[in-house]
């Protein structure tokens, strides 16, 4: 992956590592590197998922017309 990859393809490119993780047929070098490609994948994922988090804004409606409120995690 490359930063230039989209959350899409970052997201399934972990879920690869995770399969293949998950079938257990890796020798343990092999596991090693493929569980630390895939930390890196969730680590963007999670900054990506932050980042877009961060620009969602409720439009609410004022007396002075409409305002941007920033998005409330409840």
């Amino acid at each position: 992956m490359t930063e230039q990859s989209t959350f899409e393809q970052s997201l399934t490119a972990l879920e690869e590592k995770v399969e293949a993780l998950s079938r257990g047929d890796l020798p343990l070098d092999g596991a090693l590197a493929v569980f630390e490609e895939g930390l890196a994948l969730y680590r963007r994922c999670r900054d990506m998922l932050t980042k877009a988090e961060q620009h969602v804004s409720k439009l609410v409606a004022s007396e002075e017309g409409i305002a941007e409120e920033p998005f409330a995690v409840e």
